[in-house]
C-alpha cells in the first residue's frame, strides 16, 4: 500500500483536483481560476426552500450587498494552490454560518480529496472526504 501511494504521489498533477466531488452533504465543482483552484457549490442536503425548488439565498453573508444571491452555484472555495504535493492558502466561504475559514486540501488518490476547514490552525478544524464524481 505503501509503495502505491508514493508512486501516486509522483505522479500527481495540479489538475488533478479539477472535477466534481461529492461528500456525504455536498456536491463542489472544482475547477483551475487565475493560478489556483476554487470550487462552486452544486448541491447540498439544506440547499433549498421548503417546496425542495427554490434555492436558499446567503442570508448570513456579511456583506449585505450579497445577502440576496443564491447558494447555488456561489463559489466558496477560492484561492487553493498546489504547494509540495498538497492544495494549501484555500478560503472556504461557510453559507451556513457567513464566516471564511482557512483550507488545504490533499488527493488521497485519483478519486479520493481531503479538505481540512479551520480558523487559525488546522488541528482545530472539520475534515471532509470526498468522492470524485464521474
Amino acid at each position: 500500500m505503501l509503495i502505491s501511494l508514493t508512486s501516486f504521489a509522483q505522479k500527481i498533477s495540479p489538475d488533478n483536483i479539477v472535477g466534481v466531488w461529492q461528500c456525504v452533504d455536498y456536491k463542489i465543482e472544482i475547477f483551475r481560476s487565475e493560478g489556483s483552484y476554487s470550487a462552486k457549490l452544486l448541491w447540498s442536503k439544506d440547499m433549498f426552500e421548503t417546496d425542495g425548488k427554490t434555492p436558499k439565498k446567503d442570508v448570513k453573508n456579511p456583506n449585505e450587498k450579497l445577502r440576496n444571491r443564491s447558494i447555488q452555484g456561489i463559489v466558496h472555495i477560492s484561492a487553493l494552490i498546489f504547494k509540495d504535493g498538497e492544495y494549501v492558502d484555500g478560503k472556504l466561504y461557510s453559507v451556513q454560518d457567513g464566516n471564511t475559514y482557512s483550507l488545504k486540501a490533499k488527493l488521497k488518490s485519483f478519486n479520493d480529496l481531503e479538505t481540512r476547514g479551520y480558523k487559525g490552525i488546522p488541528m482545530i478544524g472539520k475534515t471532509f472526504n470526498w468522492k470524485r464524481v464521474r
